[in-house]
């Protein structure tokens, strides 16, 4: 696969780059080309990327419309929750994309995305709520203000604060995306700089490591509690720490070890994935001829 010049039609391209490699990529408690889990298999993620994407880069389509349609695309495709996360982060993604010149670098794609965030509206949380209700992520329980169950009265940028503090992806909407923009972008830089010929199958798990030791992933929160969560969080930077000393070594293979162990427990770091894959999408965008030098025929 090549690159273009014409940033939209770059950006599908590394949207599907990195939902390929989100599955191409072993990643514990995720399901995998090689492990399905959690009653879900790796041909649905790829489905589920191929229905969505043109919604989601839809040309001059409101923020909460690419949310819906791109959901509803997916449940016709695989009839379930695969990517709801995924799609509420590049949503905004793309549409900045839109603003020339936002592909000039990082902090230019950043500030767009600001932009986009700012001018969020009411229509957009509308939107956005009925996308999250036809997707029924699991443990999505309810809220005492601006529940997802209700209809929103306040915009997407606002209502997506409301749920900051308990939701990393409602976060990205309060923080301007920081956590991608800097966490998940700073590690693929860091491993660069210490390995440049590291893959990007190398450079994905460690993105996904790298925020799933850095706080308690919401998912593991919404359906095991936040015990839990911390103690995957805690094991996590542990292994990371590990694997980054031997990513080829015997590390791996504790990697997949502790990987079973969590889908036997049915826990799944699926937030930490959808940082991962929105990481990856950026990323790619902005270096694509590393990225996806290696997906020729993809």
């Amino acid at each position: 696969m090549q690159a273009s010049d014409d940033p939209l039609v770059l950006a599908r391209h590394a949207f599907l780059r990195a939902c390929s490699l989100d599955v191409a990529t072993p990643k514990p408690g995720n399901v995998s080309i090689d492990r399905a889990g959690h009653r879900m298999d790796a041909e649905q993620f790829i489905a589920s990327a191929s229905a969505c994407v043109t919604a989601l880069f839809a040309h001059r389509t409101p923020v909460g419309a690419r949310i819906l349609d791109a959901v509803m695309s997916t449940q016709q495709a695989v009839g379930c929750n695969t990517n709801l996360g995924i799609v509420l982060l590049v949503a905004p993604l793309a549409a900045a994309l839109e603003e020339p010149g936002s592909l000039r670098s990082a902090a230019h794609w950043r500030d767009a995305n600001e932009r986009v965030l700012a001018h969020l509206s009411v229509d957009d949380a509308k939107a956005t709520y009925l996308a999250i209700r036809a997707a029924n992520p699991g443990g999505l329980g309810d809220a005492s203000e601006q529940s997802v169950h209700a209809q929103p009265t306040i915009n997407l940028r606002a209502a997506m604060k409301l749920a900051a503090a308990r939701d990393s992806i409602a976060r990205q909407y309060e923080n301007g995306f920081a956590d991608i923009f800097t966490t998940g972008l700073d590690a693929i830089a860091a491993l660069l700089q210490a390995n440049p010929d590291a893959t990007p199958e190398t450079l994905t798990l460690d993105v996904f490591l790298t925020f799933l030791s850095a706080w308690p992933d919401s998912h593991i929160v919404r359906k095991q509690g936040v015990t839990v969560a911390q103690s995957v969080t805690r094991e996590a930077a542990r292994r990371h720490a590990q694997w980054r000393l031997s990513p080829q070594g015997p590390q791996a293979a504790r990697l997949d070890a502790w990987d079973a162990e969590l889908k036997r427990e049915g826990i799944n770091p699926g937030t930490s994935a959808d940082l991962t894959v929105a990481t990856l999408f950026v990323a790619i965008c902005l270096a694509p001829q590393r990225f996806l030098r290696s997906a020729a025929g993809s």
